[in-house]
């Protein structure tokens, strides 16, 4: 089996969880809020805006989104699962979000159909070939529309989650290309690494001009289930955000 047929049956399975949760996504979707962050650098842009999200998972963030004050958001995943369960939750709270099922980078989508882009929270690691992504996510933004993403930071693959010292994991290299991840949801599969730099001069070779980049001492995965990890204290990145304009 392939890495990345492998990956897609890891992300499917993962996405099983979305159904077998599907009350409790149910009620989060009706409060659901973005970061502090996130609602600070995208509510000036969202509002009355059509919405791209790659990557879309169980779709809470798409009704923050609307929340916020966008007019519609499509989301984009390649689990049939994660999309089936996303778009029977949308329909029963009707809210105007609607799901496909796609193998990025390619969308299918016209030119010019969304003024913001939306991505995030584990989404660029299962992307093999991050200059297709990036060039694709570019060509169905209108000129001057966004692509703004909230991710783990690069570095985080390196982080032992060692409960009483912040340490870097002997197997791991910030310059490698990929590593494998037995955690999950990857179960096994290949997550591709890039560094800071190389994320940033990759969007910015698509076309796009840089207005925000911010790294964050908080992980966006942290929840009450999880055991405390050393390189959570505030001392090391475990997020950045970044905002970026389609170059008309």
């Amino acid at each position: 089996m392939s890495s990345h047929e492998h990956t897609r049956r890891a992300w499917d399975d993962a996405s099983h969880k979305h159904v077998r949760e599907y009350a409790e996504h149910l009620e989060q979707a009706r409060t659901a809020r973005l970061l502090p962050i996130e609602e600070e650098l995208l509510r000036p842009l969202v509002a009355g805006a059509e919405v791209l999200h790659p990557q879309s998972g169980h779709g809470l963030d798409d009704h923050a989104l609307v929340r916020l004050g966008a007019r519609s958001v499509l989301g984009l995943d390649y689990s049939p699962t994660a999309v089936g369960a996303a778009q029977r939750r949308a329909d029963e709270l009707q809210v105007p979000c609607r799901y496909q099922e796609v193998e990025l980078p390619a969308t299918g989508l016209e030119d010019g159909t969304a003024d913001l882009v939306y991505t995030g929270k584990g989404a660029l690691i299962w992307m093999s070939d991050l200059a297709a992504w990036a060039a694709e996510m570019h060509r169905p933004l209108r000129p001057g529309g966004h692509l703004f993403v909230y991710e783990g930071h690069p570095l985080v693959p390196l982080w032992a989650a060692d409960a009483d010292e912040a340490r870097v994991r002997e197997d791991r290299s910030y310059f490698a290309t990929s590593h494998v991840n037995d955690t999950f949801p990857a179960r096994g599969a290949t997550e591709h690494q890039r560094t800071l730099a190389e994320i940033v001069m990759t969007v910015q070779g698509a076309g796009f001009e840089l207005r925000h980049l911010a790294e964050h001492p908080d992980p966006f995965w942290k929840d009450g289930s999880m055991p405390p990890a050393a390189a959570w204290d505030g001392r090391l990145p475990n997020a950045f955000s970044m905002l970026a304009r389609r170059v008309p």
